[in-house]
This record gives structure tokens, C-alpha cells and sequence, in this order.
């Protein structure tokens, strides 16, 4: 089936964003059902912190001209999976940087089945990791999905998966596509959390709003989303608006 929905190229080459904080934009996906998958722009994170260590979040696939752009900006030593649905490619990074530590959101394993021959660490606290000091922890638990998600200090840069989506109707051709996204609460410039997923976050609600209220009191700058188009400014009220519908 051709795309019916745009990615945002250049693809497959770290992007600036801020200090020490290169984002990838990927290929597209499609996921969903077997009758009817819908199509999903990727995106992956690097932080870097001192030494060159890099922390890449939710990566993209790993192409010979990343993997070479990759070298100027220093060594992966943490690989994150940050919910169950991003983990695709994390094979391909274990095997090329297999000295990396590869840390993964509750219920990854029971989602990638065979793909991952692999353990890694589990990403079940908030605190107590390598990059504590320069990246905070906030685990988003769900009944089916809990999200992590991570907060560069130094660049005030809020990382999420798929708490916030946010697609753009100009990128969308296919007026079917348009209409599901606005159906499911994730057309720009109102993109928010997936009405399908809502529930999964809604048997502890008051665990939810803590855990919005956290972000929120970290004010980010901006907020990376795995999904759509991202915030380069407002990421506190982004916040707000995007999660009123907790009430």
C-alpha cells in the first residue's frame, strides 16, 4: 500500500535540537489490527552526556550513514526501550554497539516475543541509573502500556513515546487518515494521548495526574515526541493542553 503519510527527511541523520540533544526521524511504520494498520513517522533521541557517553532513546533503524554520523558524536552505552510498543530496533543496536547496556519498559519482552534473544535491564524505578545526574526517570504506569519517561536537566528536553501524539493533517493524504486522527485526539495542533490508550492509564488516575504534574513541574522547553510533529517551545503548556483530558 503506498504511505499516505508523510515522514520529515532528511531521514536517518542526527538532527540538532539542543545542547547535546540530536533527535532521528525514521522511516515510517504501520501498527494496528491486520485489517487495518495505521501509518506511524519514527523518531529516536540522543542525549549526550560527559564523556561521550550517548543515551539513545526509542532508535530508529540503524543505517550505515547514522551509524557513521553517530561516531562524531560519541559512543551509545545506553539503549532504551521506553514502553512496550518501541523496541523494533533494538536488535540491530545491540549487535553493532554490543557494549551498550540495553534498559527496557515493563512488558517489552512479552510484546517483541522472538525479536529480542535478549534480557537487558528492567526500567522499573525512577532513580538509581548511570544517567541520574543528568537525566530524571518518571515511570507512567498503565494496565497495558506504562510509558517511561525521561527529562534532560541541562536542556530542559522532555522525552516521549507515545503519551503524546500529534500528526499533522498536512502530512496525512489520505482523508480516511485525516478523520482517524482526529477521531483518536491526535491531529496538531491538538495532539494528546490516543483515545485507545487512555484507559490504560485511567485505573490509577490519581497516579496519572501525579505523574503529568511531575512533568509539568519540571517545565520543559521542549518536548520530543516519538510520533508527529514535536514542541520546540511551550513544553509546559503543551503539557496542560495536551493532558486536560484527565480532568
Amino acid at each position: 500500500m503506498q504511505d499516505v503519510c508523510e515522514t520529515y527527511p532528511p531521514l536517518n541523520a542526527p538532527k540538532p535540537v539542543a545542547d547535546d540533544v540530536w533527535m532521528i526521524d525514521g522511516p515510517i511504520i504501520r501498527f494496528g489490527p491486520r485489517w487495518f494498520k495505521m501509518p506511524f513517522p519514527t523518531r529516536a533521541t540522543i542525549v549526550r552526556l560527559p564523556g561521550g557517553r550517548l543515551f539513545i532513546h526509542s532508535p530508529t533503524p540503524l543505517l550505515a550513514e547514522l551509524k557513521a554520523a553517530i561516531v562524531e558524536l560519541g559512543v551509545p552505552r545506553w539503549i532504551i526501550g521506553p514502553n512496550r510498543l518501541h523496541y523494533w530496533w533494538i536488535p540491530q543496536w545491540n549487535a553493532a554497539y554490543p557494549d551498550a547496556r540495553i534498559f527496557l519498559a515493563p512488558g517489552i519482552k512479552q510484546q517483541a516475543d522472538n525479536r529480542l534473544t535478549f534480557e537487558g535491564e528492567p526500567l522499573e524505578r525512577s532513580s538509581g541509573y548511570p544517567w541520574d545526574e543528568w537525566i530524571a526517570t518518571l515511570l507512567v504506569a498503565g494496565s497495558y502500556m506504562t510509558e517511561v519517561v525521561f527529562f534532560h536537566l541541562p536542556s530542559r528536553t522532555l522525552l516521549l513515546t507515545d503519551l503524546i501524539e500529534n500528526f499533522e493533517a498536512g502530512r496525512v493524504r489520505s482523508p480516511l487518515m485525516r478523520f482517524l486522527i482526529w477521531l483518536g485526539g491526535v491531529r496538531d495542533p491538538d495532539g494528546s494521548t490516543p483515545t485507545d490508550l487512555r484507559s490504560t492509564f485511567l485505573q490509577d488516575r490519581d497516579a496519572m495526574k501525579a505523574a503529568v504534574d511531575r512533568m509539568i513541574e519540571w517545565d520543559p522547553e521542549r518536548i520530543i515526541l516519538a510520533h508527529g510533529r514535536w514542541y520546540d517551545r511551550d513544553g509546559r503548556a503543551e503539557l496542560e493542553r495536551a493532558f486536560r483530558w484527565l480532568g
